[in-house]
């Protein structure tokens, strides 16, 4: 494990052995390296910018011939304001896993996530979906918000949309600044959870060969 640099500072007890495992089951899953610093520029991704501070404890690339994609270990403080008789500031912290990939078309500023009741409702008076007439299975399954239609068309192509159909899981935000993607679901590091968030990211790597 002292290969991949792994940072346990400061971690509770409780998480260490989800961040042990976890890194374990990516090494032997992947081939792992330790990049040097990268700036990800995270602060630009809307889906992270609820958290008070968002920092990554560890960073994995995963490298393939086409190009590297990313798993971010992140910590995260979120503040919550509780009003009673004194106003109360609650902070809480997680650490969470995304992943990362860059990719060859420029998107725009695009959300993806699975649809709901509410989205389907909310489009009968907001019409601001983009569907794609020629693609209903992925149309019904996933809400796409963008900044550019004309944009985001051209960049979400049939094998881009069939990777993102490969996701099993609904618990995911999927969002993409210009040529940057991340994927999480704010939930905790464990090893289940940044495996699948990983292998979507290592395909979409496989994309642009």
């Amino acid at each position: 494990m002292n290969s991949l640099s792994l940072d346990l500072t400061g971690l509770p007890d409780i998480s260490r052995h989800p961040y042990e495992t976890t890194c374990k089951r990516l090494k032997n899953r992947f081939r792992i390296e330790v990049p040097g610093d990268i700036d990800f520029q995270l602060e630009q991704f809307e889906t992270l910018n609820h958290h008070q501070l968002v920092s990554i404890r560890n960073t994995f690339a995963i490298k393939k011939t086409c190009g590297d994609s990313y798993v971010l270990l992140l910590d995260t403080d979120t503040q919550s304001v509780e009003l009673n008789h004194k106003t109360k500031v609650n902070h809480s912290n997680s650490f969470q896993p995304w992943a990362l990939a860059y990719l060859k078309r420029d998107f725009g500023r695009v959300v993806i996530r699975t649809e709901t009741i509410i989205d389907k409702i909310r489009e009968i008076i907001f019409p601001i979906e983009l569907d794609f007439k020629d693609d209903k299975p992925f149309s019904d399954r996933f809400y796409v918000l963008t900044s550019d239609r004309h944009k985001t068309e051209a960049a979400m192509t049939q094998e881009f949309r069939d990777a993102i159909m490969s996701i099993k899981k609904s618990d995911f935000v999927i969002e993409i600044f210009e040529h940057t993607l991340v994927i999480g679901n704010h939930k905790p590091v464990t090893p289940e959870n940044t495996i699948y968030l990983a292998e979507f990211v290592a395909r979409l790597a496989e994309l642009k060969c």
